[in-house]
């Protein structure tokens, strides 16, 4: 209130007169609707605030008067004035009447909430409590409720009963209620539909956002649907993408004669960082982060990840030293990558534990807690190729060393990283296996080599001569990664494939191709090589095939 506050007293309101001759006139001044008149002039203004204060604004600083009122602050209030009651000179009220002034009942209706400011009456209490959402606010000390629905009319009902003071106000309240936020919050997000609608947005992160009028029995179905899950923030159904989703979902609004409306969400253009070009005083990532990295064993692949998302923190802030960048600074960091770049959420979490290894185990082990929130992961199903398009995908290949890759890789399901590490002594052809060597998580493992596969490798194999690697680049070194994905993609250009296709699809393919053929769903997470059973059980959700199949253990009994 940039004022003095001085407990009110008709001793210490007379004093104010005396020392302050030339001071405007008392204003009441109601606690409630927070108005506070800002000093005009440099002459002080004295406030009666409510019935236990008096607020002075001073205006222009004084030392003497500042003085003044600092002997007045000691004076205790004895008689309490009632603000609406307080006439130019103020009226005193008589100590025996001011239980009466505080049993007043004050009910204010603004447009999202109903204040109410009553005395200490248990009833009174527990019938506000019985309303959703009500609360105890201790800075207003008052009760407030949401107003939606009949609470208006309920509350007014009840306390008109008790000659109660009924304001209806149409300015919108200072301070909204937790349920008022999170309702307005959810509406912002919502996008627009009618009752008759059941809206579908296929989000950029393959994910399918489901929105419509309550109906329980609408909810029953999709709690049925795996992975489809309730969003409490933005107050829809959300599943993964996937055509046999999509269908079920159609057959649900069909059933329940609801219009289908579907659309898909621009994708955000992820940005390019910056290059060293760009920045001026660019820094290398420090030897001993390299070298730790190295020491605790860590692969090939994570330590090319870890430093190089390192490199990029280090260089968005030049101009600091490693050591003397700030948690702040690093949200900061974050929210970039988020806001502005556009990043996934793995390349989110890939960076926050690049930052985290340097300061945590480089750093000598000192340990520092983070409050960085790490993004959720999305739940989405992979993209998967049919028979068909596979096919498609390998006749378009015209390159023969281009085709072994390919087929290389789908035959075996590998990993790009693998494909790109294998050398001519995996090639196992009496037991037609194919060894991974310290494949992802620095496990080795076995897995098929077709004989079709084997026919396109010998014939790579007597045209190239490879030395070491399986696929070698011109000098002899590893195929690149980058060049692997740009043989796949303009082999799919030459298709009429729409989908998103990438060597990572391939293995996605290989496994659901095996689990639609009858293969063991233990034999597949084997082949895979994933630590988790869960991992592989996401394929479950894909094919549809088999299931048709399966005979229920009810039809062998004999009732």
């Amino acid at each position: 209130m940039k004022c003095w506050h001085i407990p009110y007293t008709k001793e210490a309101f007379a004093q104010l007169k005396e020392l302050f001759p030339e001071t405007s006139p008392p204003t009441p001044l109601l606690e409630e609707r927070g108005e506070i008149p800002p000093p005009t002039t440099s002459k002080p203004v004295v406030i009666v605030k409510n019935d236990r204060a008096i607020a002075t604004q001073i205006g222009e600083v004084n030392k003497e008067e500042v003085k003044k009122v600092l002997i007045l602050k000691k004076t205790e209030p004895t008689i309490s004035i009632k603000p609406e009651q307080a006439p130019k000179e103020a009226q005193i009220i008589p100590k025996q009447k001011t239980e009466e002034i505080k049993s007043d009942i004050r009910v204010s209706i603004y447009p999202k909430i109903i204040e109410l400011k009553i005395p200490k009456d248990e009833a009174d209490i527990q019938f506000i409590r019985s309303f959703k959402y009500a609360k105890w606010n201790t800075n207003h000390f008052c009760w407030t409720v949401p107003n939606y629905g009949r609470n208006a009319d309920l509350l007014k009902s009840y306390f008109s009963k008790k000659d109660a003071e009924i304001i209806n106000i149409q300015a919108p309240h200072a301070v909204e209620t937790r349920h008022a936020v999170e309702t307005r919050h959810a509406t912002s997000l919502q996008p627009e539909f009618t009752k008759t609608d059941f809206l579908v947005i296929n989000t950029s992160n393959r994910s399918l956002r489901l929105y419509f009028v309550y109906n329980i029995e609408i909810s029953k179905q999709l709690k049925k649907v795996p992975m489809c899950v309730w969003n409490s923030d933005r107050r829809c159904w959300e599943m993964p993408y996937s055509e046999k989703y999509l269908d079920e979902v159609k057959q649900i609004a069909a059933q329940f004669v609801l219009r289908f409306v579907y659309y898909e969400e621009k994708k955000l253009k992820v940005l390019p960082r910056k290059s060293k070009h760009d920045i001026e005083n660019y820094r290398t990532c420090p030897q001993n982060y390299v070298n730790k990295l190295t020491e605790l064993r860590y692969s090939q692949n994570t330590i090319d990840v870890y430093t190089d998302m390192f490199t990029e923190f280090i260089n968005h802030y030049e101009d600091t030293a490693i050591d003397d960048i700030t948690e702040p600074m690093i949200m900061d960091f974050l929210l970039y990558l988020v806001n502005t770049r556009h990043v996934s959420t793995s390349y989110q979490n890939q960076s926050i534990n690049s930052i985290k290894f340097y300061y945590e185990r480089v750093m000598g082990g000192k340990r520092k807690v983070y409050n960085i929130n790490r993004p959720r992961e999305e739940q989405y199903l992979p993209e998967v190729l049919s028979n068909e398009e596979i096919t498609a995908i390998l006749n378009a290949t015209e390159n023969l060393k281009h085709k072994a890759i390919l087929m290389t890789t789908y035959s075996a399901g590998l990993r790009i990283s693998e494909v790109i590490n294998l050398k001519i002594k995996d090639i196992d052809s009496k037991r037609m296996q194919i060894r991974v060597e310290q494949g992802k998580g620095k496990k080795d493992r076995y897995t098929l080599l077709s004989n079709k596969a084997l026919e396109v490798l010998r014939k790579y194999v007597a045209q190239y001569k490879p030395k070491e690697w399986l696929f070698e680049g011109k000098e002899g070194e590893r195929y690149a990664p980058r060049t692997i994905q740009e043989i796949l993609k303009k082999s799919v250009e030459k298709t009429n494939i729409k989908k998103r296709v990438t060597m990572h699809t391939l293995r996605h393919s290989f496994a659901t191709h095996l689990l639609e053929a009858g293969t063991d769903l233990r034999y597949i997470q084997s082949l895979l090589g994933h630590a988790n059973s869960k991992t592989t059980e996401i394929y479950t959700h894909i094919t549809t095939k088999g299931f048709d199949q399966i005979k229920s253990p009810l039809d062998n009994l004999e009732i």
